[in-house]
C-alpha cells in the first residue's frame, strides 16, 4: 500500500494488486466491481500490468485488501519486494517471439509470490522479461531475454514476394546482410562472420527465419537501473547464457532467478540494488555467491568489439 500526503494535508491511499498480463473481460469487470464497491471507482493499471486503488479514507483500505485477496489477486508490490514483472506480449499478440515472456513471468511469479506481498528485500527488485533479443521488457535488477545462437536460415523462394530488401538490409546494426541472386531470383545473404545474432531482420522479412529449437535459448542478465537515485542508470550484464527455452514452465530459468535473488537478499544492504551489490561485492565473488558458471558466453569476441576492448586496462590492440 501506498500513502501520499499533499501540501494541504489531503491523503490518499493506493493499493496495488497484481494481475495477469494477458486480460480477458471477465476479469476486467471483476476487478471494475471490486473498484466500484470499495474504492469509489478510481483505478489505474500500471506499465508492469499492476491494478492500483485509490482511496480517500484509510478505513476503506482493509476491505478493500480483503476483497482483493478473496478474489486471488495478491497484494503487494510496494516497497522493498520484487515488483510485478514488466515483459513483452509473447506468443498471443508479438509478431516476432522466441518464446513466451508472459508464461516465463507465470513461472516466475509462482515462485516469488511470497516476496511479492512482503517488503523483506534489501530495495525493490525490478524483473523484466522479453521475448526477442530487442528487448522490449527494457533493463531491469534481473531480465531474462532471448538469446539466439546461430543465424537465420533464409527461405529463397518467400524473400522476392515477401521482404522489402533494401529495408531489411538497412536494418541490420553490423551490415551483415546484403542483396544477392539465389537460382535466379531476387534474395538476401548474411555475413555470417559479422552477424550477431540479433534477430533485427526478421520483422521486416519472415523468411529470414530465426527462431527454432536449436537457436533459441534464454539468457538471464543482472544490475539493469532506469532510476538515478543512488547511483547513475545502468544497462544490465550477462549473468547466464543458453539456458533451454523450455516451455510452458521454463523450470530451468526459473531456478537460476531463484538462486540470484536469494543471494542478493542475503547479502546485500539495506537500500542497495542489484547492480549496486554487485559492484561492491565484485563480479567473482557474485559468481562464487550463485555458483553460476563463468563461461565463454561473457566474453566479448565480437570483431566490431575492438573499441570496447580498447577501452580494458588488459587488453589494447
Amino acid at each position: 500500500m501506498l500513502h501520499h500526503v499533499s501540501k494541504s494535508g489531503d491523503e490518499i491511499w493506493t493499493v496495488r494488486a497484481g494481475t495477469q498480463r494477458q486480460m480477458d473481460v471477465f476479469t476486467i469487470r471483476k476487478l471494475c466491481d471490486i473498484g466500484d464497491e470499495y474504492a469509489d471507482g478510481h483505478v489505474r493499471f500500471t506499465t508492469r500490468s499492476n491494478i492500483e486503488f485509490m482511496v480517500a479514507d484509510e478505513a476503506k483500505v482493509a476491505p478493500l485488501v480483503e476483497a482483493l485477496t478473496g478474489a486471488g489477486f495478491p497484494v503487494g508490490g510496494t516497497g522493498a519486494s520484487v515488483t510485478m514483472i514488466s515483459h513483452t506480449q509473447g506468443w498471443l499478440h508479438c509478431d516476432i517471439p522466441g518464446t513466451d515472456a508472459s508464461g516465463v513471468v507465470k513461472g516466475l511469479m509462482d515462485l516469488l509470490h511470497e516476496e511479492f506481498i512482503q517488503e523483506k528485500m534489501p530495495n525493490r527488485v525490478r524483473i523484466t522479461t522479453s521475448c526477442c533479443q530487442i528487448n522490449c521488457g527494457g533493463q531491469g535488477d534481473i531480465a531474462v531475454n532471448v538469446q539466439y545462437t546461430k543465424p537465420p536460415k533464409i527461405n529463397h523462394d518467400l524473400v522476392a514476394n515477401v521482404c522489402e530488401r533494401p529495408a531489411v538490409v538497412a536494418r541490420c546494426p553490423v551490415a551483415a546482410i546484403r542483396p544477392a541472386m539465389v537460382n535466379g531470383k531476387p534474395s538476401l545473404e548474411i555475413d555470417e562472420k559479422k552477424c550477431v545474432c540479433c534477430g533485427a531482420c526478421y520483422p521486416p522479412c519472415p523468411p529470414m527465419q530465426i527462431n527454432s529449437d536449436e537457436s533459441t535459448k534464454i539468457a538471464i542478465w543482472v544490475g539493469g537501473k532506469h532510476s538515478n537515485a543512488r547511483s547513475k542508470p545502468t544497462f544490465h550484464k550477462l549473468a547466464v547464457a543458453n539456458l533451454p527455452n523450455n516451455a510452458p514452465h521454463w523450470p530451468e530459468v526459473v531456478e537460476v532467478v531463484k538462486t540470484i535473488v536469494q543471494a542478493y537478499k542475503k547479502d546485500a544492504k539495506h537500500w542497495e540494488r542489484m547492480g549496486e551489490w554487485i559492484e561492491r561485492i565484485g563480479w567473482n565473488r557474485f559468481f562464487e555467491m550463485t555458483g553460476l558458471a563463468f563461461t565463454k558466453h561473457h566474453i566479448d569476441t565480437w570483431t566490431g568489439a575492438r573499441k570496447t576492448m580498447n577501452t580494458s586496462a588488459h587488453v589494447h590492440f
